[in-house]
């Protein structure tokens, strides 16, 4: 299958750089299958597309303040982006200009209070660094919350507009930090939509993806065979898995959430860590309805639509375009149900 399948033009103008208020409010474009033109309608009409039964599963990872604008010894600028520990006191990070900072290179905040050792280069652009900020060493997730203040919310490169209020790019259920990117999805959920969800008889599950490196990465292969999928941590809970086991629908929120319940199904373990690409043929196991943003074209995420509602993919995208929707992460959304 080749990449170039999963092509379409998107607009400069179509890509969405602020989030809509309230989260709820966004568009919703709603899937009726391959018989049926799609509707239209907001985020808050999940009470009337969601019933009695269903499981409503989120991915409640949080963002970390990962992106690091620093300076080198010479006082030119640097930046780093944390992606995620590996043990020892380092971590896997994207450094700009990489190429022309050597091992060894120490590069500070303007204040000096944060301080990142450059490491060795590693496959797919990135290396290896070490962080400390005011003498303690900055070595998990954990300690890594102490970067909120100091480093800024890592922004896909897409969105050039400055965001005001960094919660606004966390979900409302974030909790355990470790992504790079937020599971974008789940931006349009509310509490108070939640609340409703539940007094109708809907569960609401979590699991956890952590949202790493490919979400930065394009597929620069022709055949998607050849494309090779970074790993990311995933957890899914056992009342998880077991609601969705007896579950009349499982409605995933997010392309990440699809990666977390496929993957604890497909490799028969609710923890660990994924490479799972999914693609056209692959049969799934656990969701049957699936909200999700409007994503890049020639994207990883775009062959996962197509695998989940099949060609169809093309002509809902065509209708969002043309009816003014928001597309990627600060977007709006649209409601698919699984092809038979």
């Amino acid at each position: 299958m080749l990449i170039a399948e999963f092509d379409y033009e998107l607009a400069p103008g179509a890509i969405a750089q602020t989030p809509i208020e309230p989260r709820d409010s966004a568009r919703l474009l709603i899937d009726r299958g391959p018989d049926a033109p799609p509707e239209h309608g907001r985020v808050t009409d999940l009470v009337d597309e969601l019933r009695e039964g269903d499981v409503l599963v989120v991915n409640d990872t949080r963002v970390l303040a990962a992106r690091l604008r620093l300076r080198k010894p010479t006082g030119g600028a640097a930046e780093v982006l944390l992606l995620e520990p590996v043990g020892d006191g380092t971590w896997q990070a994207l450094v700009r200009p990489g190429r022309r900072l050597a091992p060894g290179t120490v590069l500070s905040s303007e204040d000096g209070s944060v301080e990142v050792v450059v490491g060795e280069r590693i496959d797919g652009g990135r290396c290896l660094v070490s962080i400390g900020m005011g003498g303690f060493a900055i070595d998990d997730v954990f300690s890594a919350v102490a970067l909120d203040g100091v480093g800024d919310t890592p922004l896909p490169p897409y969105i050039t507009t400055h965001l005001d209020d960094p919660g606004r790019y966390q979900t409302v259920f974030a909790d355990r930090p470790g992504s790079v990117a937020a599971p974008t999805a789940g931006l349009h959920l509310t509490d108070e939509l939640l609340d409703v969800l539940r007094a109708k008889g809907v569960e609401v599950h979590r699991v956890e993806l952590v949202v790493g490196l490919d979400t930065f990465r394009p597929v620069m292969v022709d055949d998607l065979d050849d494309h090779v999928m970074h790993t990311e941590a995933y957890h899914v809970r056992a009342e998880t898995l077991e609601a969705c086991r007896v579950a009349t629908r499982v409605v995933a929120v997010g392309t990440t959430t699809v990666r977390a319940l496929e993957s604890a199904a497909t490799r028969a373990s609710p923890t660990g860590r994924t490479d799972l690409f999914i693609q056209r043929g692959y049969e799934w196991k656990v969701v049957d309805v699936l909200l999700t943003n409007f994503h890049m074209p020639k994207s990883t995420l775009l062959v996962m639509i197509d695998a989940f509602v099949g060609k169809r993919w093309r002509d809902l995208y065509t209708t969002a375009l043309d009816e003014g929707y928001r597309f990627l992460s600060f977007g709006d959304a649209m409601l698919l149900t699984r092809q038979s």
